[in-house]
């Protein structure tokens, strides 16, 4: 009998500890769909910025360490007109929903792409930036169309939006390349070393990274780029559902580079023009 009572006593707190795990999640996650966290950023003085950091152009690692791109000088000019640090932190990509509703980080900030999946979970800022997955190719494999890809194998970056394209739409390409199914890889570095080693032929990835790189290359003409039946994307900053002041801020402070002309600076730094900018001056 005292054996049965103390199996018992163990169960109920294990059942009880069950209950208190659901209820911490479920307080997390209504925390961060409520929770305004401006005045704490603004009293920290910082705000914390979860990337990738091998996304090229959109930040990214110099050899020396450095951590630069596009979203890296577009977030620092967005809260230098707050007297508000940006710090970078490098995250799982996998993970990123989750350390944004953990609140180790405030932003997702990193050539981000509004999906309806996506905006279930969180809120975003106005679109600044337009976007759209292409095929890259070797130019020797002469693939000009998603049909070349029959029976090839096609890289994609895992929690991409490519990829997450390439399972909604199935009939446009991942149905035409080996076994049905891409080769994942954490980085787009990673998948491009194996492009131009021939361990893959294709690689869908954001035109932004494809421009760049490609643009940087020694034979730049070596390559292909498919655009394919894929529309088009924009990228935003993502952040909590609750952060309603923080959002604000943001969409007020990228009119305001637009309306300057810093925007269109920043964007011809890294991309050689501003035509993928989707925020217009207002001031003319």
């Amino acid at each position: 009998m005292k054996k049965k009572i103390l199996i018992f006593i163990a169960l109920l707190f294990f059942a009880l500890g069950l209950t208190g795990c659901s209820s911490n999640q479920k307080s997390v996650a209504q925390q961060a769909n409520t929770a305004d966290t401006w005045s704490h950023i603004k009293k920290r003085g910082r705000v914390i910025i979860g990337l990738d950091d091998t996304f090229v152009p959109m930040g990214f690692r110099q050899k020396d360490g450095k951590l630069v791109g596009f979203d890296i000088d577009l977030a620092k000019a967005v809260f230098k007109q707050y007297g508000i640090k940006a710090d970078f932190q490098p995250i799982d990509w996998n993970m990123k929903e989750t350390e944004l509703r953990n609140q180790t980080i405030d932003l997702i900030w990193n050539g981000y792409t509004i999906t309806p999946a996506r905006e279930k979970q969180l809120a975003f800022s106005r679109p600044y930036m337009a976007n759209r997955q292409v095929l890259v190719t070797k130019t020797s494999e002469k693939i000009n169309s998603f049909k070349g890809m029959q029976n090839k194998t096609l890289g994609v970056q895992t929690s991409s939006s490519g990829a997450s394209l390439l399972d909604e739409h199935p009939t446009m390409l991942k149905n035409y390349i080996k076994n049905k199914t891409p080769v994942l890889y954490d980085s787009f570095n990673n998948a491009l070393m194996d492009l131009d080693d021939n361990r893959i032929q294709g690689l869908l990835i954001d035109s932004v990274y494809a421009g760049y790189y490609i643009s940087k290359e020694k034979d730049p003409d070596s390559y292909n780029t498919t655009r394919g039946g894929f529309s088009g994307e924009d990228f935003a900053v993502g952040m909590r559902k609750g952060d309603k002041t923080l959002k604000k801020k943001i969409d007020t402070g990228l009119q305001h580079l637009s309306n300057t002309g810093e925007l269109q600076k920043i964007s011809q730094k890294w991309f050689g023009n501003s035509d993928n900018i989707l925020i217009k001056p207002n001031n003319k």
